[in-house]
């Protein structure tokens, strides 16, 4: 299938193999010269040579970029069918005379739960199925409640497609973490795991920024249609064009990918590990900081800064979009580089990025000028989002390939119950409990609980790090 392959491109694959090629003493300290250099070689590598440079997965270097580049888009339609119900929820609220309870079920913790939940099924039959099929079910269903959801004539109508849409993205990071992990070696995995999660970001911006426009220029129905349907489409390319990877086939341990693992067995071992409780527990409490600050920030900027609905989604798509993607990249290609030398820096890393994410959280919520404001909440998206590349690599590092999808949903499940179920929710009941007292303040000083979870957050990413390197001297 492949072409022969030449001296050059062996030279090449063996720079790869030790992770994205070797940076002079002098310029390793230097971020810039470490993120352009990781980009160079992750990226343009691929396209060098005509004829196809084998990598450790047995295809293409080029094929596999392919496949993480399906992947992430996969990603992408993700976040928009999961972003778009929030900048709808106007207008859908208004017509179907629901309540802000209600809307807050559709959105946030009734969503929630069915995700968390059927991600461990799903899960654990991707340690045993193809998961490349997995993901293109999973991709067609959750396209095909989306795009259902513009004929619900109530709320409960709409409550069962938002179920659909939960249960249908559950089943798409853990598969694909774990087809990520047999296309990539551990040196490259925390980037490639990085590029992945940008998605997150780009979803944002398209499902803020397309759902917008076309709910006031179609009709919220509508837009459900047109961000459903090319999901259902895509499902079929990615079904296509992606192969389905040997399990632990970029394993140095040849018995890496055998075995099948009861539910039972995943989460003895994991919780025997102090690194994967402790990395569980800093995940969950950043991701709560992450979404509390997301789903208030458009209310936030109405009521302390009197800014209008279509300037704040105009605003805050790229800032979450462009801003979330180049944090998520930046971890990924800084931990796989200091990680080298120091496993510690996986989580180390990402540690250093919340605590001064702490100081632009504070700037965002405190600031006076809408300007600066924003500003900072930019900067804080860019360092928050620097956490769940190098959190997945080293969940995956922690246990044989078979138990990988199971571990990333088990790590998913205890961060998105936390992070997803319970971070807005507490900041609005804080909010209602101070809003006699203070007024239209009470948002702000109820959204400044993430400066206080964020540092306990840290602590434990620094706890896991250290017992990280121990456990896997």
């Amino acid at each position: 299938m492949f072409q022969d392959v030449t001296e050059t491109d062996r030279q090449v694959v063996a720079q790869h193999e030790d992770g994205f090629g070797s940076l002079d003493a002098g310029g390793g300290t230097e971020v810039t010269e470490i993120l352009l250099s990781s980009s160079l070689n992750f990226l343009q590598s691929p396209f060098m040579h005509s004829n196809g440079v084998v990598c450790e997965a047995g295809a293409s270097i080029r094929y596999r970029n392919y496949v993480l580049t399906m992947l992430t888009l996969v990603y992408v339609f993700n976040f928009i069918d999961r972003q778009l119900l929030v900048i709808l929820q106007e207008s859908i609220k208004k017509e179907l005379h629901l309540s802000d309870t209600q809307l807050g079920m559709l959105s946030g913790f009734t969503f929630a739960i069915f995700y968390v939940t059927m991600g461990i099924p799903i899960a654990r039959l991707a340690d045993k199925r193809n998961r490349r099929d997995i993901v293109t079910v999973s991709l067609g269903l959750w396209s095909l409640m989306t795009a259902g959801s513009g004929w619900a004539r109530n709320f409960f109508q709409l409550l069962l497609a938002r179920v659909g849409v939960g249960i249908g993205e559950a089943g798409g990071s853990p598969p694909a973490h774990a087809m990520i992990s047999d296309y990539f070696p551990a040196g490259k995995r925390s980037t490639a795991l990085a590029i992945y999660s940008s998605g997150i970001y780009i979803g944002i911006v398209i499902g803020f920024v397309m759902g917008g426009y076309l709910n006031q220029q179609l009709g919220w129905r509508t837009a459900f249609f047109a961000v459903g349907l090319p999901g259902i489409l895509f499902s079929v390319l990615f079904y296509a064009t992606v192969r389905e990877p040997r399990r632990g086939a970029t394993d140095t341990d040849a018995g890496q990918g055998d075995g099948v693992h009861t539910l039972r067995e995943v989460l003895k071992r994991l919780y025997s590990s102090r690194t994967f409780v402790l990395l569980a527990m800093a995940t969950a409490l950043h991701v709560f900081c992450i979404y509390g600050l997301l789903n208030w920030a458009p209310s936030f900027l109405s009521r302390l800064h009197g800014m209008k609905n279509t300037e704040i989604g105009a605003l805050l798509g790229p800032i979450y979009g462009f801003g979330g993607a180049i944090g998520s990249f930046a971890g990924g290609a800084l931990t796989d580089h200091f990680g080298k030398r120091d496993k510690r820096m996986y989580l180390r890393i990402p540690a250093y990025a919340i605590i001064l994410s702490i100081f632009f959280a504070a700037g965002f919520l405190f600031s006076g000028d809408w300007r600066v404001s924003l500003s900072c909440l930019g900067v804080c998206s860019a360092l928050q989002s620097t956490y769940l590349g190098p959190a997945v690599s080293v969940a995956h590092r922690l246990v044989p390939a078979s138990m990988r999808a199971l571990t990333s949903a088990i790590l998913f499940f205890v961060l998105n119950l936390v992070g997803l179920g319970f971070g807005p929710l507490t900041v609005g009941m804080i909010s209602d409990r101070l809003q006699p007292a203070l007024g239209v303040e009470s948002l702000r000083w109820a959204l400044s609980i993430v400066l206080v979870v964020s540092v306990g957050s840290t602590l434990l990413f620094f706890g896991a790090a250290k017992k990280f390197a121990a456990e896997t001297a």
